[in-house]
């Protein structure tokens, strides 16, 4: 899962860098950023991004699923228009009431950071949980992580897709291939070949 964040982009074409790295991919998250802030953006830059994204992978004939960060409202809005789902933190909408605004073939996804939310996780109406941070991240400023045997555990718990999450790049990569997938933002938009970061971190993952 490509966490899209154009503002990690280092002032390159962030549609560019999301090109590049598309083969590898089967995800992508839109989470635009408020400036200077990891809280999330408006409304209407959440739209524009993911009708951004959506076009790119149109025109790529890309089958990957583009979700929204946050926004459930834009997640119904863009519904038919190529936008798969949601991604839900532990302070956003809660996943029933996603569930119910989105309907059953939505994809939901919902954040945990301990076992004890990946245990209630299990019952809850969401189609694969996020895990972490499995490493220290700036992105969104956590200065410790939760090690990659915290998320080989979280793994066997949950009995759906979980992807890691927090600071994964290329030289951590390979510890998560019992997990087999992860999210990655910064490792990949900030590299110097975007496509080949994400090539590799797949294949570590495959591995």
């Amino acid at each position: 899962m490509l966490l899209f964040t154009p503002e990690l982009c280092s002032g390159r074409d962030p549609l560019e860098i999301l090109e590049a790295a598309l083969d590898s991919i089967d995800v992508v998250q839109v989470r635009p950023k408020a400036h200077g802030s990891v809280a999330p953006c408006a409304a209407r830059e959440a739209f524009d991004w993911c009708v951004r994204v959506i076009d790119v992978l149109r025109a790529r004939r890309c089958d990957a699923l583009v979700i929204v960060d946050d926004r459930v409202d834009v997640a119904l809005a863009l519904q038919g228009r190529g936008c798969a789902g949601v991604h839900l933190g532990r302070e956003d909408c809660p996943p029933g009431a996603a569930r119910d605004a989105l309907g059953k073939d939505a994809v939901i996804g919902w954040s945990t950071h301990a076992a004890s939310q990946v245990v209630e996780a299990i019952d809850l109406d969401v189609d694969y949980i996020g895990f972490g941070p499995v490493h220290a991240t700036a992105t969104k400023g956590y200065p410790r992580g939760l090690g990659s045997e915290a998320c080989w555990v979280a793994k066997l718990a949950y009995p759906g897709p979980l992807f890691a999450i927090g600071g994964i790049d290329r030289t951590n990569a390979g510890e998560l291939s019992v997990v087999g997938r992860a999210a990655v933002g910064s490792a990949i938009l900030r590299a110097d070949d975007p496509g080949a970061a994400a090539a590799e971190i797949r294949r570590l993952l495959e591995r």
